[in-house]
């Protein structure tokens, strides 16, 4: 017997689908998750989320170069997702996506106002009226907790607090923000002070390259603090690194662990760009793997292991010193490299131990999974476009991805669809990417059919989302102010 539950019949009420479009749920996951909800209490959350990590850049994705036993362990006990997408191949784009389980351009930042993210006093930001995953869970009696680079908004109505968070400890935006980087005049931002804030209060400025290279450990500090403290009710951690995006720095321990020591002033760089980034970036990915450990370790710890799930991902492909592995592209583009992402699913006795899922799934479905497992409400008043991906986590037997297409948008442009193991580029270049992971051999001109098949999507999407009356309206701050007063302006502002 297959049927559907109340929650999840909400869900399909606001997609504005038929129930016939989202699969159903077998018998035995609901019972499985109902027999957790009753034995124990609801499940907790963490989101585990680098900054510019490549699909190449860890052990159980194939590094040769990188040492993570915690994520070697992380894998051994858990699920890679090895299809696992982000809604955009840049940072600011990507967050809106995972915490609002929609396009980017549904929720009106595909970019920010002067570039393709949020810079610091942009007037843009998440809008306070979409659900994220922490207001959601925080109705359903969660504890909600963000402890890391925020990037959706720098003003004081944009920040994590007035999206559910009960606690934020973080920067407001990415950490080569500050006084070193280069002025841009075609972005109208000044470099200025990057700010450490708890809740909506600077209490820190990161001064130097030794305060970026202390980032890691102090969101990872906050965010177990925040687990014991929360040990007796349901939690939702949110752990969005500043590692491994440059300016790259590491504790001491780690840089001397990844090779000799080099100085990242300008003059050297210059010199020896590739050579000193590789060294500071895989210095950072050791440290990230050190993070997820101790998170893991504490989540054990406290006894809570049987009853938390764990995610590990990255917003974005690999960047300088990254590497993207078999993947064709890297950060900034819609090529696989750029979005497809080294993704780690934990939960023991309920997400089955050494396996592996290629199906389809997205940093969007995070929303309306963790709204179902966690009895929480999937908004029935707007388009959410996540589905739920508890099935195929959870390990059913002949689970399927619920994404007929998933959509590759770089800004607000449409560049790429994939529908199974196809993937058409919008200048028809056509791809298998079960037999060709790296997008080398363009078998349009073998497949006429399948390409027909699939930009038919490309047109349903741009119905869809170049419509306006189908995309919701981006928060907006027209008088912005830098959260730290800058010692001077630049000509420019």
């Amino acid at each position: 017997m297959r049927y559907i539950t109340t929650s999840r019949r909400h869900f399909i009420k606001g997609l504005g689908l038929g129930i016939a479009a989202l699969p159903t749920f077998s018998m035995g996951a609901t019972a499985l998750w109902a027999g957790t909800s009753k034995a124990k209490r609801k499940p907790n959350f963490v989101v585990i989320f680098i900054d510019d990590m490549g699909y190449g850049d860890i052990e159980p994705f194939g590094s040769k170069l990188n040492k993570t036993p915690e994520l070697n362990r992380m894998a051994d006990e858990g699920m890679k997702l090895t299809s696992f997408y982000v809604a955009a191949p840049v940072c600011t784009p990507s967050r809106a996506a995972l915490m609002t389980g929609c396009y980017p351009k549904r929720v009106g930042l595909a970019t920010g106002s002067w570039g393709v993210v949020l810079f610091p006093k942009d007037p843009y930001g998440l809008n306070p009226k979409e659900k994220t995953i922490a207001s959601i869970l925080k109705d359903a009696g969660y504890a909600t907790g963000c402890f890391g680079k925020w990037h959706l908004g720098d003003q004081p109505e944009f920040l994590p607090t007035n999206y559910g968070f009960d606690s934020y400890f973080g920067i407001p935006y990415s950490n080569d923000m500050w006084p070193p980087m280069p002025e841009a005049k075609e972005w109208k931002v000044a470099p200025c002070p990057l700010p450490v804030l708890r809740n909506n209060k600077v209490v820190d400025i990161v001064k130097d390259m030794d305060d970026q290279g202390q980032l890691c450990k102090r969101f990872t500090d906050e965010a177990v603090a925040f687990i014991r403290d929360n040990r007796d009710r349901p939690f939702f951690v949110y752990l969005p690194h500043a590692f491994v995006h440059s300016p790259c720095n590491a504790r001491k321990e780690f840089i001397d662990r990844a090779g000799p020591a080099r100085d990242l002033d300008e003059e050297r760089m210059a010199r020896e760009p590739t050579y000193a980034m590789r060294q500071r970036t895989r210095a950072q990915i050791e440290e990230v793997d050190w993070s997820a450990g101790r998170i893991l370790k504490t989540i054990k710890e406290l006894g809570l292991a049987r009853n938390t799930m764990v995610i590990f991902t990255s917003d974005n492909g690999g960047a300088w010193g990254c590497s993207n592995g078999p993947l064709r592209g890297n950060k900034g583009a819609t090529w696989e490299g750029g979005m497809r992402e080294p993704t780690l699913a934990w939960w023991p006795g309920t997400i089955p131990a050494n396996s592996t899922c290629d199906e389809i799934a997205t940093t969007m479905d995070l929303l309306p999974t963790f709204a179902i497992l966690g009895g929480g409400k999937v908004p029935n008043d707007r388009v959410i476009d996540g589905r739920n991906i508890a099935p195929l986590l959870l390990g059913r037997a002949n689970a399927k991805s619920p994404h007929q297409s998933f959509l590759y948008y770089k800004g607000n442009n449409l560049q790429a669809v994939r529908s199974g193991k196809w993937k058409l580029h919008s200048n028809a270049e056509l791809y298998n990417l079960e037999k060709d992971i790296g997008e080398r051999q363009n078998v349009a001109k073998d497949n006429l059919d399948i390409v027909k098949r699939l930009r038919k999507y490309l047109d349903q999407a741009h119905a869809d989302l170049d419509n306006p009356k189908n995309c919701r309206p981006v928060g907006k701050n027209m008088n912005p102010q830098y959260l730290v007063p800058l010692e001077r302006l630049k000509d420019n502002q």
